[in-house]
């Protein structure tokens, strides 16, 4: 269980911090927690030798259809600015 681990504070972040055994028994529950945002911090004998990350996805193409649109006039000349565009 993960019953041992303890919370770090780095700067603006927390981590969790577990030494190796409790993180190679507890391998599947440390990768759900670091798909939900959370980084890991794997220690040997108080000291960190690894760091279990999520990873930064880049935004899909499409995911923000439907949620922008443009007026249908949108490049037409505004009023504002007819006479420089004379």
């Amino acid at each position: 269980m993960l019953s041992s681990y303890s919370i770090i504070f780095i700067g603006s972040l927390d981590m969790t911090q577990l030494d190796i055994t409790q993180a190679k028994s507890n391998l599947s529950k440390l990768l759900d927690l670091a798909i939900k945002g959370e980084e890991i911090v794997i220690t040997q004998d108080n000291k960190p030798v690894a760091k279990i990350l999520p990873i930064k996805r880049p935004l899909k193409r499409g995911s923000a259809k439907g949620k922008v649109w443009l007026s249908d006039d949108f490049d037409e000349p505004l009023e504002d600015f007819k006479e420089y565009m004379e």
